[in-house]
């Protein structure tokens, strides 16, 4: 248009040789980075088989169809990633050069304010992203496992970067920050549930006055009364203390599956009433202000009230029924 009038004819002209000049030099510019194009396409090929491969290997460590002996399953994926993101920021590395424009002082001047950008927003996700593999290559949890974190109880149904979720038994799928995770005690029942076994304690209180064989026979006798408690380790009966007006006494059992650890929990204090109650000994926790009319002691002839039982060995046995003693009862030791 400026060249159609005299008046503005040289502006026209010059203008077009400008746009000629500037879309030749685009062109050259775009034929000499095609050497330069084809060596990123093939850089990022080579990663992605390199990192497919990677994947499949460690998805078989993971799975369990390749054993290696100082590796253990549940850090694979974590393994997996960290591999992954160093071969991507090594491939990153060498097509720098090849990128157009990495040589101008624009390109580097993005480049380093987009790192400082990350550098500076990004402090909070690599504290959870650090803890994470912190929570995973210490072993302290995997998928599955019935764990007890804070004032959570659950099962870990996903251990993720960021963040691990629990699953609790009323259904609640709670979300918490893995430098959360980290900074607080995490109890696993899960990890010795199938070797030695987690045991699970309760405890009572009961007077001076009632003998304490027949507690613990009692207290015995309600573990071998509740399903879901495992025969091996067996139950075991613990006076845990000498109050001063009663002894405190604590049933140590092992269920068999440690996420039910509170429905086992709730059968025994059920059974335990039952069993106090059949027997007629008295659940209390007994305090007084003045000294007894008469000593609160266990005469002899009770120590071995039912359904405490001794043997000709001199070894405790717990009754099933009044009078009787089984030759099935479970042994004791003194």
């Amino acid at each position: 248009m400026l060249a159609r009038f005299p008046y503005t004819r040289p502006w026209g002209e010059s203008l077009r040789a400008v746009l000629l000049d500037r879309l030749k030099l685009a062109g050259g510019s775009i034929v000499d980075a095609l050497p330069g194009l084809l060596t990123l396409v093939l850089i990022v090929i080579v990663t992605r088989l390199v990192a497919r491969v990677v994947q499949l290997f460690f998805l078989s460590v993971e799975e369990g169809r390749i054993a290696i002996p100082w590796f253990y399953p549940e850090t694979a994926q974590s393994t997996r990633k960290l591999i992954t993101l160093g071969l991507w920021l090594f491939a990153v590395a060498i097509a720098y050069p090849f990128m157009p424009g990495s040589n101008s002082d624009a390109f580097k001047g993005v480049s380093v304010f987009a790192g400082l950008v990350l550098s500076l927003g990004s402090s909070g996700i690599v504290n959870q992203v650090m803890s994470g593999f912190t929570l995973t290559y210490s072993r302290a949890l995997r998928r599955g496992d019935f764990v007890v974190a804070g004032d959570v109880e659950g099962t870990v149904t996903q251990l993720g970067t960021l963040s691990t979720k629990i699953l609790t038994a009323r259904g609640e799928d709670v979300t918490i920050p893995n430098a959360v995770m980290v900074s607080q005690t995490v109890v696993n029942y899960s990890r010795m549930a199938d070797a030695e076994g987690v045991f699970v304690p309760t405890d009572v209180t009961i007077g001076y006055d009632v003998p304490w064989r027949q507690v613990r026979a009692l207290l015995l006798l309600a573990a071998e009364r509740t399903p879901g408690i495992r025969q091996q380790p067996a139950p075991v009966v613990r006076q845990s203390a000498l109050e001063d007006a009663y002894v405190r006494y604590t049933l140590l059992f092992c269920p068999e599956r440690p996420d039910a650890r509170r429905k086992v929990l709730a059968a025994v204090h059920a059974n335990i009433l039952d069993a106090f109650n059949e027997y007629g000994v008295q659940i209390t926790s007994p305090n007084y202000e003045a000294d007894p009319e008469k000593p609160k002691v266990v005469p002899k002839e009770q120590w071995f009230a039912a359904p405490a039982s001794p043997d000709a060995a001199g070894d405790l046995v717990v009754r099933t029924s009044a009078g009787s003693a089984p030759e099935s009862s479970a042994r004791l030791p003194e």
